[in-house]
């Protein structure tokens, strides 16, 4: 048996007092055993190596060098070695007492009990430096106090043994446990739980540079108060501090410097306690714990240890990269825990008041004087940055910005409120190009409705701002309109156009689009007046000319232009050089005529086709209206057209300004109608307004074309001459209106056949009689209500008699009844009263007095041999019903063929009998072949 070691640490003493205490105080025993039971058990269970590290760090600095700690299993003992200071007599003194410590002021864990932690995993702790050794041990404890049970292992030190090896080299002490047989884990899992507290002990130790667990080695360095624990396989961890007083803030962070916030954590003082905290960083603070370092002891101390924390926490916001400060600013939750509470609302309320923000214009902002934008669109923040006092710098913007930073007071600002604090602002165009790309894509991203943007304001090229893009035009070149001072033209600047405007309402304008601009029409449609007025209107109209140089000027006669005689509408004014000048009534044109001729020199300025496309006259101007409402399209006469359709017109595709023409100039006229195709669609229009007023109207040889009739009509012969020649074709007499057939274009035209059919002068063919009088039958009934009866008629032997002596033949057998000379008649007898209603004449039939006067006898057409033969060759079937046949039918004193008074009767003669059958058979057109076949009813005579 080794001798024992000497004692330099003079535990005899030690224990001969303590165990003097025993004796005189059988209840200090108890009392010793019971406050080492409850931190063995109670606040220090867990703790073993954080109490362990605890005192390396304090020793370490103790020596004024960074620590090493190396942790080992030899021989069924743990071992903890460390640099440092060594042991020394007051350390054992700490160590053996349960109620002092032997560390000074500002040492980790300054109340010194937490050695106990070792009796989790030992009965016999030692502890080994190079200056001497402790041991404590239960049996022998128990042994000496003369005690059965438990005993209070740590009251009574005992010098190691001689034969105590040394602390390993480079290590100054080293705590040695023998671990428990009995020990719930194993060695392995032992330190397998030292492995997962290393780093958080690093950190919290500032003291401790390296770590060494069997092997395996955690190292820890610092700069510019960023901490970098690097592990056994190489990674690093950082963590970004911040000193305060009496604290340190700590966050993790990337390698780019962004901090990655702690969810949820404790209190550590600096090792951790059971204070759970919500903060997104650690805090490291010396408040004041109970003896178990878990909790904190409640008092002034604590509070004002809280206060020196919230103090710091700015300062570790601010040594965050401006963009990633929302990340350290406490998320809205339920507190963890008292201290969680007091200290949330501590570190919340110093974010409000003390500046850490970063502006948009370049300063700093405590949370309650920042404004935050609502939307996510870092790019407005720059440049709103000295609009909105106050603003918070991009990227800190958007809904969750808002709502983290409302938690410290910021307030935030709205489309509405973005949209006021531009109004009136003066910048250039492209600050609002940028601007607009901003808010273009929150638009897009659904991040800001296009409504809210209603009265966005936009800057314009003549430097105006305007409330709103409804409205407004974006043109590529604004140049054509610079000089034009056209009031209510909104122009957007052509460096501010973005297509943002146009979703919120501004049109993209064309040259078109600008001619249909309602300010641009208003200043057409006043500019004569302006004109005439003195206003200086020649930038407008230039300015219009030059936008309808590249599209259709439609709609823009009202342009005021120069005429040879002062301001004229575009559509008043003909080109210089004009055919229609050739044609047009010199009267017509002047400067109180209808119409004038454009200024010869400002004509040579412009294109032709420019000065057409605004109105002024090259040929005739033509209407297409393809819904007309009503006869309002300014065509001469053009009531009465309408009036005389039966149906309003579907279409009014007409020429204009027809009533100008000088009357010697209508073949010319027509000619030119036929050489533009625009004009002749409407001269070609069936049923058109410009067909129907020029056979009204116009003058071949002095007269109205449909007085003539064209040179092939010889079957108008007698009533109407052949027109002519005045070098038209066909095809354009005919549309000019000279006749090809007999049809009344209207009731004068109607009166004017009945006068030429009544004049004796005029030789008639019978037949052209009979069709002349068929066409004035087929007069429409608004033609019939305008028309006066004519005095005289064309009579059937051709001569003309007066009307009152006449009447109209409505039935064949009338025609043997009646003198020729007293009747008029046309071709069938449907339409004589028609004809009768017209000529107000009576019908033959209803003034016919006589009756038949001889006697018949009633056969049966059946019954008819004769007439059975005739049906049969005209594949036809005898009629039902029969003819009184007479041997001499009279009527009256006259003998006549046939008739019929409600029954029919017929002479017995093949001439009587045909007619008689024809119409009663239906067959009347047939009338002479049946008289032949009754005659002579052979195939023969039907066939030749």
């Amino acid at each position: 048996m080794s001798q024992p070691s000497p004692d330099p640490f003079a535990t005899g003493a030690l224990r001969s007092s303590v165990l003097r205490a025993w004796r005189d105080s059988p209840t200090r025993f108890t009392e010793d055993t019971n406050a080492e039971q409850d931190l063995r058990a109670g606040g220090y269970r867990d703790r073993l190596f954080v109490e362990l590290a605890q005192n390396a760090a304090d020793a370490a600095a103790a020596s004024g060098e960074p620590g090493r700690v190396r942790v080992s299993v030899v021989d069924g003992e743990l071992r903890v070695a460390n640099t440092g200071a060594p042991l020394d007599a007051e350390g054992v003194a700490a160590l053996a007492s349960l109620r002092a410590s032997g560390k000074r002021e500002g040492a980790v864990g300054r109340f010194g009990v937490g050695f106990a932690a070792v009796l989790a995993v030992t009965p016999a702790p030692r502890v080994v430096s190079r200056t001497g050794g402790v041991a404590f041990s239960e049996e022998r404890t128990r042994a000496e106090s003369g005690r059965e049970g438990t005993v209070p292992i740590l009251r009574l030190p005992w010098p190691v043994s001689a034969d105590e090896p040394p602390p390993p080299s480079g290590f100054d002490t080293e705590v040695r446990l023998p671990l428990r047989s009995a020990l719930g884990a194993g060695p392995a899992d032992l330190l397998d739980r030292i492995r997962a507290e290393v780093p958080d002990l690093l950190l919290a130790l500032p003291w401790l540079a390296e770590v060494d667990v069997d092997g395996e080695v955690w190292r820890r360095s610092a700069e510019g108060g960023v901490v970098e624990l690097t592990a056994p396989d190489g990674r690093h961890t950082r963590w970004l501090t911040h000193a305060g007083d009496g604290c340190v803030w700590a966050v993790p962070v990337d390698t780019d410097g962004a901090p990655r916030p702690v969810e949820q954590d404790v209190l550590h003082t600096p090792t951790p306690t059971d204070e759970r905290l919500s903060l997104p960083a650690r805090l490291l603070a010396s408040v004041p714990v109970e003896p178990s370092r878990r909790r904190v002891l409640a008092g002034a101390a604590t509070r004002d240890a809280l206060a020196a924390a919230a103090r710091a926490y700015p300062g570790l916001v601010r040594s965050v990269a401006p963009a990633h400060r929302l990340a350290l600013v406490p998320r809205a939750g339920f507190p963890l825990s008292e201290v969680d509470t007091e200290l949330r609302e501590l570190v919340t309320r110093r974010l409000a008041g003390e500046s850490w923000l970063p502006a948009a214009s370049g300063a700093e902002l405590p949370g309650e004087r920042a404004r935050v934008l609502g939307t996510d669109e870092p790019r407005l923040a720059d440049l709103l940055a000295d609009v909105l006092p106050g603003l918070v710098a991009a990227p800190l913007c958007g809904p969750e910005a808002a709502k983290i930073l409302a938690s410290v007071g910021a307030s935030t600002v709205g489309v509405a409120e973005l949209v006021e604090a531009v109004t009136g602002s003066t910048r250039e165009p492209s600050w609002w190009h940028a601007l607009y790309a901003a808010l273009f894509d929150a638009v897009e991203r659904h991040a800001i409705a296009p409504g809210e943007l209603g009265a966005l304001p936009v800057p314009l090229a003549d430097g105006r701002t305007v409330p709103g893009p409804r409205g407004a035009l974006l043109v590529d070149d604004p140049e054509p309109l610079a000089d034009a001072d056209i009031v209510g033209l909104h122009i957007v600047h052509p460096e501010a156009v973005h297509p943002l405007l146009q979703r919120l309402g501004a049109t993209r304008a064309g040259p078109g689009d600008l001619l249909a601009a309602p300010a641009l029409r208003d200043a057409v449609e006043r500019s004569v007046e302006d004109a005439l007025s003195g206003v200086d209107v020649l930038p407008l109209v230039e300015t219009v000319l030059r936008l309808a140089g590249g599209t259709s000027g439609e709609d823009l006669g009202a342009l005021a232009l120069p005429a040879r005689d002062g301001w004229r509408r575009a559509d008043e004014l003909v080109l210089p050089e004009s055919p229609l000048l050739e044609v047009l009534d010199p009267e017509a044109l002047g400067e109180d005529a209808p119409l004038d001729v454009l200024d010869t020199g400002f004509a040579r300025r412009w294109p032709q086709d420019v000065l057409t496309g605004v109105g002024v006259l090259d040929t005739f101007p033509v209407v297409d209206d393809e819904e007309p409402a009503g006869p309002d399209h300014d065509l001469p006469d053009e009531d009465e057209w309408w009036d005389s359709r039966d149906t309003p017109p579907s279409r009014v595709l007409a020429v204009r300004d027809l009533d100008l023409v000088a009357d010697d100039a209508w073949p010319a006229t027509v000619r030119l109608l036929a050489a533009r195709p625009e004009t002749w669609r409407a001269l070609s229009e069936p049923e058109g307004h410009t067909r129907w007023w020029l056979a009204r109207a116009a003058l071949l040889a002095d007269r109205a074309p449909g007085e003539w009739r064209l040179p092939e009509a010889a079957h108008l012969a007698g009533l109407y001459e052949p027109v002519p020649d005045v070098g038209l074709p066909v095809d354009l007499l005919e549309a000019l209106g000279v006749r090809r057939d007999l049809t009344p274009r209207g009731a004068e035209d109607a009166e004017d056949l009945c006068a030429r059919l009544a004049d004796p002068d005029r030789v008639l063919s019978p037949g052209l009689v009979l069709r002349a009088h068929a066409a004035l039958a087929g007069v429409p009934p608004e033609y019939a209500e305008e028309l006066d009866p004519p005095a005289r008629v064309r009579v059937l032997d051709g001569s003309v008699a007066d009307a009152a002596d006449v009447a109209v033949l409505d039935a064949p057998w009338l025609a043997a009844a009646w003198q020729p000379n007293r009747l008029v008649a046309l071709p069938g007898y449907a339409e004589a009263p028609a004809l009768a209603e017209l000529f107000d004449l009576p019908l033959a039939g209803d003034v016919t007095t006589a009756e038949v006067t001889s006697e018949g006898e009633f056969a049966a057409w059946r019954d008819l041999t004769a007439i059975g033969e005739v049906a049969d060759l005209l594949g036809a079937e005898p009629p039902n019903g029969g003819v009184f046949v007479h041997e001499k039918l009279t009527v009256g004193a006259s003998a006549v063929p046939w008739w019929f008074d409600g029954a029919l009767h017929a002479a017995d003669t093949a001439a009587g009998l045909a007619k008689a059958f024809a119409w009663a058979a239906d067959r009347w057109a047939q009338r002479r072949t049946i008289e032949a076949l009754l005659d002579d009813p052979d195939p023969r005579t039907l066939l030749t």
